[in-house]
């Protein structure tokens, strides 16, 4: 069976390189991308099953990459990831039809759990 490719966009390089490591352990084949442009480009070139989305990035934020990759990849399932939970940007990410939300607890084990959750769920409904 494929490991299933999971893209992970967050400007905090320590944060990506742990989840990283604990997706793989969870055996996903695991792509970075620290910014919304770079996360684009991955996109295009490499078609991931599933995206963990920051929403606070510097330049191209998560919320206009979302709106972006909805364009274009309407059934991809993306998954919001923000340690700043704001009832305007939950909305404005839910008109983009975001796959769900998840708040950074600091807690990375917790953290990783969730994740796990959501692409198992997100997996089940997949082409349904």
């Amino acid at each position: 069976m494929d490991k299933k490719k999971i893209l992970v966009v967050d400007d905090e390089p320590d944060f990506l390189n742990l989840i990283k490591m604990r997706l793989e352990a969870s055996n996903y084949e695991v792509l970075l991308a620290n910014n919304g442009t770079d996360a684009l480009n991955i996109i295009k070139s490499n078609k991931p099953d599933a995206v963990i989305l920051d929403i606070m990035m510097p330049g191209i934020d998560g919320l206009e990459v979302l709106r972006q990759l909805r364009k274009k990849h309407k059934d991809l399932p993306v998954f919001i990831l923000t340690a700043f939970s704001n009832e305007e940007r939950f909305k404005l990410a839910d008109q983009f039809n975001a796959s769900g939300f998840m708040v950074k607890t600091g807690n990375l084990k917790e953290e990783v759990d969730n994740i796990n959750s959501v692409l198992k769920i997100a997996d089940r409904f997949k082409g349904k």
